[in-house]
């Protein structure tokens, strides 16, 4: 009953944040909502991170491309609490498609094979410590994930990505509001790229949004930044008292990522 209780509060919370007025700024002929997997696998400095390199690479993507997802993030932490760390961006049609993708993966034959050096690692020498795994629904506004152009040629890239915790239900679906209100545009505006934009429908810490931003290098983010924060459209926006006349994001993480060989984005 109590597990009952929790998928009904947080999926009705994502629900009442996805659920904005008619001025929401939805693109013309937008496809579908997706659905977001983001997992993180702690590591320890050593052999784990080239075995789950190599199990992203030559195992879990490959797999997850012949089930017809992507494109799939690969990353690996380069500032942010607790390195080493790597993450996967898994991009789905349903909650159900992402829900069973252990249960598919055991499945291929050709994905067990080449995944067994992380999948049958020995308790003495794991492929890694933990991992972590929260699903989003992404957002109204921004459906569909969208890779950077520098990831058709392999360029130099890095991600930023960052998640708002908000005090309340109420505080976290205008914080995801003001996105529709006006932030999507100011952040291309800015120079920011836009990955995705997620709401989290289960996860620890709810309730919560997580998005990336894609840039060149760290100068770039920087440059971006300091253009959003002094765009006269974001001042007026964060100056609105529908938005500042209470705190409705409660602590954010920052994390910079850059994308492993194997990525997709």
């Amino acid at each position: 009953m109590e597990r009952r209780r929790f998928l009904t509060t947080s999926l009705a919370a994502a629900g009442l944040a996805l659920a904005h007025d008619g001025e929401a700024q939805t693109p013309a002929g937008a496809a579908a909502r997706e659905y977001y997997q983001i997992r993180r696998y702690q590591l320890q400095a050593g052999p784990q991170t080239k075995i789950v390199e190599s199990y992203f690479g030559d195992a879990l993507i490959p797999a997850l491309t012949r089930m017809g997802m992507g494109p799939i993030g690969a990353f690996k932490m380069d500032y942010g609490p607790e390195t080493p760390a790597f993450y996967a961006l898994i991009p789905g049609r349903s909650i159900e498609e992402l829900a069973t993708i252990e249960l598919r993966l055991v499945k291929d034959a050709d994905f067990m094979k080449a995944a067994e050096p992380f999948w049958n690692a020995p308790a003495t020498a794991p492929a890694f410590l933990r991992m972590e795994s929260s699903l989003l629904a992404a957002f109204e506004g921004w459906p569909r994930l969208t890779p950077p152009a520098t990831t058709a040629t392999k360029s130099k890239r890095i991600f930023q990505l960052r998640t708002y915790e908000s005090p309340s239900d109420a505080a976290h679906v205008r914080k995801v509001e003001m996105f529709h209100k006006g932030e999507f545009e100011i952040f291309e505006k800015a120079g920011c790229h836009p990955v995705f934009f997620g709401d989290a429908l289960m996860g620890s810490r709810l309730p919560q949004l997580t998005y990336m931003l894609s840039f060149a290098n760290l100068a770039e983010l920087e440059k971006s930044w300091a253009a959003f924060s002094a765009d006269p459209d974001w001042k007026k926006l964060s100056s609105s008292p529908r938005y500042n006349y209470e705190a409705i994001v409660s602590d954010i993480s920052n994390l910079v990522l850059s994308p492993l060989e194997a990525s997709q984005i």
